[in-house]
């Protein structure tokens, strides 16, 4: 008898649990971003949907009499071989004011890796009154081997952000997207080839 099967039943069934949760761990690190998409989309909070636009900043009085402390971190996931990190800790801002921010991101490997940044605003209540007018997490990052690439996000904390919030933290959180990226080129193919089908001459 092996000492596999003279392990307790208890035993294996929490064996069998730990490897499954480290599988589902696993995955979830690439599905994380397009379910953050989803919950973006229907909440309205941070990622994509806190958006705005130039033309609006500029129409935006500035709150000349009060100043908010906004306080950068960033991390580069397991799984994505990058250094990541503000490239200061934090800043005063004055409500209305349109602010540059940066980011350094390096690529450690000998390869090239692509990642997405997951942004996140604490407080909660002060998340629907920070909006970015331009930022690195919109898209897909592309680090060619040992490349080193400052990344910028212009934000603007709105004059009507609740007077109890004095300090906001933005967070990034970078994760390796390669398999989703793979995935939606090898979908956007088969979408191609179904059109090509049905309608010659055509593509998406």
């Amino acid at each position: 008898m092996t000492a596999a099967t003279q392990q307790p039943p208890a035993n294996r069934r929490l064996i069998f649990r730990l490897v499954l949760a480290v599988f589902a761990m696993f995955g979830f690190g690439f599905a994380l971003v397009p379910l953050y998409d989803v919950f973006c989309d229907i909440t309205g909070l941070n990622g994509k949907t806190g958006v705005t636009d130039s033309r609006t900043v500029e129409a935006t009085p500035i709150d000349k009499d009060r100043w908010v402390t906004v306080e950068f971190t960033g991390n580069a996931a397991s799984g994505l071989p990058w250094e990541f990190r503000p490239t200061v800790a934090k800043m005063e801002v004055q409500p209305g004011a349109l602010t540059r921010a940066t980011y350094i991101a390096r690529n450690t490997s000998n390869r090239t890796v692509v990642g997405r940044a997951i942004p996140s605003v604490t407080p909660g209540e002060a998340a629907a009154h920070f909006k970015k007018t331009e930022c690195f997490c919109f898209t897909e990052q592309y680090l060619d081997a040992g490349e080193t690439k400052e990344m910028t996000v212009q934000f603007v904390v709105e004059p009507d952000i609740p007077r109890s919030v004095n300090t906001i933290t933005l967070s990034y959180a970078f994760f390796n997207t390669e398999k989703f990226v793979k995935q939606k080129k090898i979908t956007a193919k088969q979408q191609d080839t179904k059109l090509e089908k049905t309608h010659p001459g055509k593509k998406s």
